[in-house]
């Protein structure tokens, strides 16, 4: 019984909690503690479809085995500095610090009663995964070329939810088309959240690498070894009508 239990809240989701939390991050986009609700009431058992994916390959199992810390790379910002310029640590130290963000302040948006609350149902390699997930929000948005502008934040997601599927993550996506498309009916979003889809599913998995030790490596051979694509279409927009960037 207890085991049922156990099961049924791992899997359950909790669509008026996330409701709730949509309407708070639409009333203040910038207030990402509301994404991360979202995604732990819609979740289910995305985090154990995710880990079984990563034991199916040698790469996968690996990492799980090690549990590396990419926090601690990424926190290092004397080192970050001290890379290449071109390289992907560089790259990541140079977007962080344009944007005034860290490590750390994920992890802080991150830290919710209810996210504590279902790890206690999780195993280790499921907890390391979520953590590792979010530990990397920012280096995806390295490895693919988009901004935190709002366009290049909803690519990114769909990228995100492509690669690692998660309703949650979904949902915040669907919503968003909609506000676009009620609210800027001259901007068709749709051909960019299709853009950052198809460059995740022609991509290597994010997940899977250990980006600690590729951080010294340069970007653009990185991206052309592990399949990323550059966003010619959000590039386009960000060249030939940047204020649509901020325009919902």
């Amino acid at each position: 019984m207890k085991r049922l239990r156990s099961l049924w809240l791992r899997n359950q989701i909790k669509p008026l909690v996330a409701w709730r939390a949509m309407r708070e991050l639409l009333r203040n986009p910038d207030d990402t503690t509301q994404v991360f609700h979202i995604i732990e009431a819609l979740k289910g058992d995305s985090l154990g479809a995710a880990v079984r994916r990563l034991r199916a390959t040698e790469r996968g199992r690996a990492l799980l085995r090690k549990k590396p810390d990419i926090v601690s790379k990424l926190n290092d910002r004397e080192w970050l500095l001290s890379l290449p310029v071109g390289s992907i640590g560089r790259a990541y130290y140079d977007f962080v610090h344009a944007e005034n963000l860290s490590a750390d302040g994920l992890i802080a948006s991150s830290d919710t009663s209810a996210r504590e609350d279902i790890y206690r149902l999780l195993s280790e390699d499921e907890i390391w995964l979520a953590d590792r997930l979010r530990d990397i929000h920012d280096l995806q948005h390295v490895m693919t070329g988009y901004g935190r502008d709002p366009v290049g934040e909803l690519s990114l997601l769909s990228f995100m939810k492509t690669q690692t599927p998660n309703r949650g993550i979904s949902f915040i996506v669907w919503i968003a088309k909609l506000k676009y498309l009620r609210e800027v009916p001259q901007f068709d979003v749709r051909p960019l959240i299709l853009e950052g889809a198809n460059i995740a599913e022609r991509a290597v998995w994010m997940a899977e690498i250990e980006w600690e030790e590729r951080l010294a490596e340069p970007l653009d051979a990185v991206r052309a070894e592990l399949g990323f694509e550059p966003p010619q279409g959000y590039q386009r927009l960000r060249e030939q009508a940047p204020q649509l960037l901020y325009a919902a």
